[in-house]
């Protein structure tokens, strides 16, 4: 914030979204640390909402990085960023009293938990395929600089997803990876590689829009 941002000619504005963005992603990790360190407590009670704190952590982070990225991929169109960015507060609210709620990892909660956690990570898509369009498609220079960024942040949170319900490599090697190289550990690399790389491309897209002044005209559709 105090570097990185001034040397990138950062305004007021943006000030505020990464502050937002990199708010998300410490409550992420701090929620995480969190669970890990009081999982142990002989309080079943506490073991749990400790967990649900690691859960709605998550689910923050990745709201945070929509933030970033729907304020600048409408940057030129007001009333969209408006219409998204609340939109993606209100999910971080909503996401996060829900998941901290006592019945939160309970059997009747089981399909509303799926359905928060599909909600979350797949609401992104929405706001890209939206802003695709609104740029003229896929062959679009500004959609071919910015989109690969989007699929590889999609990328990397897929992998680590996949690491942490397939249990691999421990699985494989069971007892052998009990303190260093299991799954449960890459996850976490991965997430805060994944948390590293989109702000590293909030940044990027924050230099390109005030090097890029918007058109005089812009869609609303």
């Amino acid at each position: 914030m105090t570097s990185v941002l001034p040397s990138a000619s950062a305004s007021r504005e943006d000030f505020v979204i990464c502050s937002i963005c990199l708010f998300c992603f410490q409550v992420c990790m701090l929620c995480s640390v969190g669970y890990h360190l009081f999982s142990c407590h002989r309080s079943e009670k506490t073991c749990r909402r400790w967990m649900a704190l690691d859960y709605a952590g998550i689910s923050i982070g990745i709201l945070g990085c929509y933030v970033s990225g729907v304020f600048y991929a409408f940057y030129c169109n007001n009333y969209w960023r408006q219409v998204y960015l609340v939109t993606v507060l209100a999910m971080i609210l909503a996401v996060f009293f829900a998941q901290i709620h006592p019945s939160y990892l309970t059997q009747q909660w089981q399909r509303l938990r799926s359905i928060i956690f599909c909600s979350v990570s797949g609401y992104g898509v929405i706001p890209t395929l939206h802003w695709v369009w609104l740029n003229g498609g896929i062959s679009a220079p500004i959609v071919q600089d910015f989109a690969p960024r989007v699929v590889v942040m999609y990328v990397i949170a897929l992998l680590a997803f996949l690491f942490y319900i397939s249990k691999v490599p421990e699985r494989y090697f069971p007892g052998q990876l009990n303190y260093l190289g299991s799954s449960h550990q890459i996850w976490h690399i991965l997430a805060v590689v994944m948390l590293y790389w989109w702000h590293q491309s909030t940044v990027y897209v924050m230099q390109y829009r005030h090097s890029k002044p918007c058109p005089d005209y812009v869609s609303h559709l």
